[in-house]
């Protein structure tokens, strides 16, 4: 994958052309003893240029400007299994959700594999993938804050039984797809709110509909991208009781910045940092090691 971007001059100001190319992922999902999702990433770089090569727009002395190395995953190693929480943490920037990105298929790797229950699937797509037993979420919120809780769940089990040769009938009429968001929302702790409108609900409980709208398309695998964000004590609680019981019957990787809540929930922990894996290891060992304390942990 190459990936030009050009940044715009701001208020007049010049700035740089980044040359940003995503090689080799290395990434190893693992849902079962046997093996289930492979991936590889080294990650992305910048190199330098002149004007008329790439349109790199000149320094204020008029001479081209210097683009420096940035590796944005490099030789990243992993293994998730059934049944344990994966957890990766590292500081922003460190390659976290580009790794979620690449596993997701909603960033393709330029080079290297993925595979998926024994299958490849590196030139599969994000919503093909989802179908084979994927799941995600994201950083922010991504409900549909004015269908209820019932509907969103519901068009997340469409998604996964998908019959578009019943494109005249209600989508209420589907009873597999109406089960399994109900079946998926009540996992997810809001049986009691299924006729509520998403966007009312607390921060807290979007972040479970999320959840539950990723565990209605059936997936085998959760890759979950802060789940925890933005929420108090009692929210952080009850989102670490539901990964509690969803860890048996799923290989989660979980990216978070509360550290706390990491240690609580965690399994195993890899540590990135620069777009590198520095430690990958129990969650006790990882406390005391020295160059995760150094790089990242701090008084944790």
């Amino acid at each position: 994958l190459d990936i030009g971007v050009k940044l715009l001059p701001l208020l007049s100001k010049q700035v740089e052309v980044e040359e940003i190319s995503l090689r080799k992922p290395v990434i190893t999902v693992i849902t079962n003893k046997d093996g289930v999702m492979n991936v590889s990433t080294m990650g992305a770089r910048k190199t330098s240029s002149s004007t008329a090569e790439t349109g790199t727009p000149p320094s204020p002395d008029g001479n081209p400007l210097q683009l420096l190395a940035l590796f944005a995953v490099d030789r990243v190693s992993i293994e998730l299994e059934r049944g344990a929480v994966h957890a990766v943490i590292g500081t922003n920037g460190a390659g976290k959700s580009t790794l979620i990105n690449i596993l997701s298929g909603e960033t393709p790797p330029s080079s290297g594999r993925v595979e998926l229950l024994g299958q490849d699937v590196t030139a599969w797509t994000q919503p093909r993938r989802a179908r084979a037993g994927l799941g995600r979420s994201y950083q922010r919120t991504t409900i549909f804050p004015s269908f209820s809780v019932l509907e969103n769940c519901r068009l997340a089990a469409q998604a996964h039984v998908q019959k578009p040769w019943h494109w005249w009938q209600r989508a209420q009429s589907c009873e597999v797809s109406s089960a399994d968001a109900r079946a998926a929302a009540g996992r997810a702790g809001l049986a009691d709110v299924l006729e509520r409108e998403a966007g009312l609900l607390s921060h807290g409980q979007k972040r479970q509909l999320e959840i539950a709208m990723c565990l209605a398309t059936r997936p085998q695998v959760l890759l979950l991208d802060e789940p925890l964000a933005g929420m108090g004590a009692e929210e952080t609680d009850r989102m670490l009781g539901l990964l509690d019981e969803l860890r048996e019957g799923h290989a989660i990787l979980l990216v978070e910045h509360d550290m706390d809540a990491v240690f609580r929930i965690a399994d195993l922990l890899t540590v990135m940092v620069n777009g590198s894996v520095i430690a990958s290891d129990a969650p006790e060992r990882i406390r005391s090691n020295a160059e995760v304390q150094a790089a990242y942990l701090g008084g944790h």
